[in-house]
């Protein structure tokens, strides 16, 4: 049964009180006939009815209201959408509640005194709410408008309700809206906050592989701020103040501060880019520093324990909170930009009301004062994504692709092995990768020769091959650069002997050693012998074909007019960064050029020598992570007495020359077509032992317009050579 009345004004003033609608007693007995039973009383006879199925209301007789016309106090009509006017028609039905699927157990109201919830029980029992509404309530003679902020199911399906039927057992939440003269008071009169949004999702924000990092955000600067006042004030603890997040360049620190800021429900969060805060006049800066806190200030002394919550965030925090006293300049800026900061976080009057969210890749920079527990404690790094990580991070960089259809169905298959095959690529590089690999889609629809002409649309798809293509275009930084490890052996490895054979399956033993053992985090291995034996080539070699994601090689070349304090801090730097990487190789090549060292004297770099010597000897500081060190030297003889530098190594290899006719025939086999009676009495004519990379030369000097080597020709050339 459907009635169609209209809106009028309440009949009584002290009616708008109840938070009930009033019709007249036949239209009552009406909506009243076409329910089996509506929970009333003859002392209180009362009903639920849908206004026009968008509203509950409980609704009662009276004798005032005229037939046709339903009585709603001002607070109703304007709660309704569109806003009600009088003799407005509405559509009004009973309404039969489907069991517990409108049953409250917890409302959350927004109010400006404490100590409501009897009052409130006693008047709105059986009663219908929505989130949004509006009602009046009178308090021990107070006029007091009362907002439902939300509602939820006694039966929690994950469904939000509409509305829902108020009971003795549903439970109350109030909180006093921001602002308010009263603030609440008591063991109940704190709510559970809620600072995070239910369907938080870093997916949806644009942030992937950092699940873990962000449990342990939550954990240590969220949680707490969620539990009601009393609770927390019960613990006798303080909320954390600052977080400090760090790790390499591109791997989404500043995303991640940023995207929580506005994520969280707190105020606007500011931020500040370290440089931004430095100034040109004396004090500048300091009062730069005290206006992100003065709001913050207000707020708390005004609202107290109900303030909300103020973010902010630093930028490149390392440009302002360098370590105090070393900076060079003559003003103090810098020391005094520390100081007010730590003042303002943890001083006398310190706030409880803020975040600081500061963000680095420079982490040894910054003052100690201020990561100790109080102040910036909750150190976060962000580092390089995991596969599950960088799956997650391309998924999100090519949604819209494949939300328009722009991707191949075939690239979105491989996504996965192109997540395995981005190793060490930070979530910054993958970005790249995804705008490279749509370059070639585009460039694929242009006709370069006539720009103007129209270019198809329907065409334009990124396929499996451009992401191939990218890959060969994009290197990360903490990646292995093959092209110039494969440059160090140009000419391939020839496998000329049992002798070499066995340093083969050795460092092969060693690498999986490497990657697997967890006792062994760190492996390093000297390769050592005379000269043109081919011991870089080896190195370079191995490599390649460990496979693993970081590689990097520290030579004398890349050191050329380096100071001794230049080279120790390349050479660290270059340990630094792969500690980041979970499997790593370091190439040191000709380690004596490395240290300067000089026969006659001699003459070394003590300075270069220690430092190598105790990175040599440091595991890498992460758990799981793994390094091996792979070095090269021709005289190892002479650097023995050194410090100790041949004993850092696990392993020391010996690389010997060629000494038997069957090896050197294997190598000239390898290297160029040749008779076998030429091999013979070239083999005949090596009487002493020779390294590899000379028996290569001299068989290219041999080499004429022709492609054989005849053995006088050869045997003329190892003359020449001063053999």
């Amino acid at each position: 049964m459907v009635l169609s009345l209209l809106v009028d004004n309440l009949p009584e003033n002290r009616l708008a009180y109840s938070n009930r609608v009033f019709v007249s007693q036949q239209d009552f007995e009406v909506l009243k006939a076409s329910v089996p039973k509506d929970g009333s009383s003859p002392k209180d006879p009362k009903m639920l009815i849908s206004l026009d199925g968008d509203a509950v209301f409980t609704a009662s007789p009276h004798p005032s209201v005229p037939l046709g016309k339903i009585a709603l106090n001002g607070l109703q009509r304007r709660s309704h959408t569109p806003q009600l006017t009088l003799n407005t028609e509405v559509k009004i039905a009973a309404y039969v509640p489907d069991g517990m699927d409108v049953a409250l157990s917890a409302l959350s109201c927004s109010l400006d005194c404490d100590k409501l919830s009897e009052d409130f029980r006693r008047q709105f029992v059986m009663s219908m709410f929505m989130p949004g509404q509006e009602l009046a309530m009178d308090h021990n003679g107070a006029k007091l408008k009362v907002i439902v902020e939300a509602a939820e199911h006694a039966i929690n399906d994950g469904r939000k309700p509409r509305f829902g039927l108020f009971l003795e057992a549903t439970a109350i939440n109030w909180s006093s809206p921001s602002g308010a003269s009263l603030r609440l008071s008591g063991q109940k009169s704190g709510a559970m906050r809620t600072i995070i949004p239910k369907d938080f999702d870093f997916v949806k924000l644009g942030i992937g592989g950092l699940n873990n990092e962000f449990n342990q955000i939550f954990r240590r600067a969220f949680a707490s701020r969620i539990y009601p006042t009393h609770l927390v004030e019960q613990m006798g603890i303080n909320h954390v103040r600052g977080m400090l997040l760090y790790g390499p360049p591109g791997c989404g620190k500043t995303l991640v501060a940023r995207q929580i800021g506005k994520v969280l429900q707190a105020r606007e969060p500011k931020i500040v880019n370290g440089p931004e805060v430095l100034d040109k006049y004396v004090g500048g800066s300091e009062e730069k520093i005290r206006a992100l806190f003065k709001e913050a200030e207000e707020e708390q002394r005004s609202e107290g324990e109900n303030s909300m919550l103020h973010i902010i965030i630093f930028d490149e925090i390392d440009a302002i909170c360098k370590t105090r006293g070393s900076s060079r300049d003559s003003t103090g800026v810098s020391d005094s930009i520390v100081n007010q900061l730590l003042s303002k976080i943890d001083g006398v009057d310190s706030l409880n009301n803020v975040l600081i969210i500061g963000m680095t890749n420079r982490k040894d920079m910054i003052d100690d004062a201020l990561l100790r527990p109080g102040r910036l404690e909750v150190h976060v790094e962000i580092g390089l994504p995991d596969e599950t990580g960088r799956l997650q991070i391309i998924t999100i960089h090519t949604s819209k692709m494949k939300e328009h259809g722009r991707i191949d169905t075939t690239a979105l298959e491989h996504l996965p092995e192109l997540a395995r095959r981005t190793k060490n690529f930070s979530g910054a590089e993958i970005e790249g990768l995804v705008k490279s690999a749509a370059s070639y889609a585009f460039h694929r629809n242009v006709d370069v020769k006539d720009l103007s002409k129209a270019i198809d649309e329907t065409t334009l798809c990124v396929m499996w091959q451009d992401f191939e293509l990218a890959l060969c275009e994009i290197q990360p930084k903490f990646g292995a650069n093959n092209e110039e490890l494969s440059a160090m052996y140009r000419n391939g490895i020839v496998h000329y002997g049992p002798a070499f054979e066995d340093i083969s399956s050795t460092l092969r033993r060693l690498v999986e050693q490497t990657r697997t053992s967890e006792r062994t985090p760190l492996m390093s291995v000297l390769l050592e012998g005379s000269a043109f034996t081919g011991k870089t080539a080896v190195a370079a070699s191995t490599a390649v074909d460990s496979g693993f994601p970081f590689v990097r090689k520290i030579s004398a070349d890349e050191m050329i007019g380096f100071s001794e304090g230049s080279k120790c801090a390349h050479i660290s730097k270059v340990f630094l960064d792969s500690y980041k990487s979970p499997l790593s190789l370091i190439l040191i090549d000709d380690i004596e050029r490395i240290i300067d060292y000089v026969q006659i004297g001699p003459r070394f770099s003590n300075t270069v020598l220690q430092t190598l010597l105790v990175l040599l000897k440091k595991d890498p500081p992460t758990e799981g992570h793994r390094l091996m060190v792979v070095a090269t030297t021709s005289v190892p003889h002479l650097l023995e007495d050194l410090g100790g530098l041949i004993q850092a190594f696990n392993v020391s290899l010996h690389v010997p020359q060629l000494q038997s006719g069957d090896e050197i025939r294997r190598v000239l086999q390898e290297l160029v077509p040749m008779s076998p009676a030429d091999m013979d009495s070239i083999a005949a004519a090596i009487t002493r032992p020779i390294g590899i990379k000379q028996l290569l030369m001299i068989t290219e000097m041999a080499r004429t317009d022709e492609e054989t080597v005849s053995s006088d020709r050869f045997l003329e050339c190892l003359h020449t050579c001063g053999y």
